[in-house]
């Protein structure tokens, strides 16, 4: 079980850098063992430069798999995350640019099979927040560019994905705690992983048939860099403590993720299609 974390006041800048990261966050717990359980697969991650999607590049690579990696601009943290899945001895291709473009987005699915040959994972990670505690206040842009980033870029990733994806692939979609629990100073980030579990579902019903499994990954507090960018940023007195109030009393470590998105993505999971799994410290959400 992982320690916890001594997390003080701090505050980054969007998008956020791991190198900056006070303390450094866990990609892979010690004594991990791979299994090929993602052997000869290409996987194509959205914001795997840092934080959840770094440690399931890290964990995909460690199974087997290659991977394409998206990311918005942090060019030292993607090529961190290049050399750690190299060292795995799995091939990393970085893609730079933002997801709210739908021909981007098409772009990132074309890149990844010209590149490394193949697709058969797609794990829609990438996502942004900000801290709005008045809803007559929160700027119809700002409503936007959250549904653009967070929920859109998933629909594009997966449309564009569909036809080169066959049986025993599959789409994890990293949705939140925050869409079961509501909190009142992320009502719009709240709303888009809202939409992202409702939309896991609905397309999982219509593509399981074609033996293509879809599901969702709901965290509860995980220590990444968009953590001090937004709660940071709005307060850094807001990081003291950050996980705390969760039943397991500390946040998560992205190495506390990985696996599950190994699971999700490999034929363990086989039976799983159109869920929701909650690695969140405990805290039931009956959802």
């Amino acid at each position: 079980m992982a320690s916890k974390l001594d997390i003080h006041a701090q505050s980054q800048t969007l998008p956020g850098s791991e190198a900056a990261m006070d303390p450094p966050a866990e990609m892979i717990r010690a004594g991990y063992k791979g299994a090929d359980k993602l052997a000869g697969k290409v996987a194509l991650i959205t914001g795997g430069d840092s934080g959840i999607g770094r440690s399931v590049a890290i964990h995909f690579a460690r199974e087997g798999a290659d991977v394409a990696v998206v990311y918005l601009s942090e060019a030292e943290d993607a090529a961190e995350t290049k050399r750690l899945v190299e060292a795995e001895g799995r091939r990393c291709h970085l893609i730079e640019g933002d997801l709210s473009d739908a021909g981007f987005c098409r772009s990132c699915v074309d890149e990844t099979l010209d590149t490394l040959g193949g697709l058969n994972v797609l794990v829609n990670n990438a996502g942004t927040q900000w801290v709005s505690e008045d809803l007559a206040e929160l700027p119809d842009e700002q409503w936007r560019r959250m549904f653009d980033v967070n929920m859109h870029s998933q629909f594009y990733l997966a449309k564009a994905a569909l036809a080169h994806l066959g049986e025993g692939d599959s789409i994890i979609n990293n949705a939140s705690i925050n869409a079961y629990i509501g909190p009142d100073f992320l009502v719009d980030y709240s709303a888009t992983k809202g939409a992202i579990v409702s939309f896991t579902r609905s397309l999982s019903n219509q593509v399981v048939g074609r033996g293509i499994r879809v599901n969702a990954v709901a965290p509860g507090p995980v220590w990444t860099p968009l953590q001090p960018a937004t709660l940071g940023a709005h307060d850094p007195q807001w990081l003291e403590g950050f996980g705390e109030q969760t039943p397991m009393g500390r946040a998560g470590q992205p190495s506390e993720l990985g696996p599950v998105f190994v699971f999700l993505a490999s034929q363990d999971a086989s039976f799983i299609s159109g869920q929701t799994i909650h690695p969140n410290g405990g805290t039931v959400v009956n959802g």
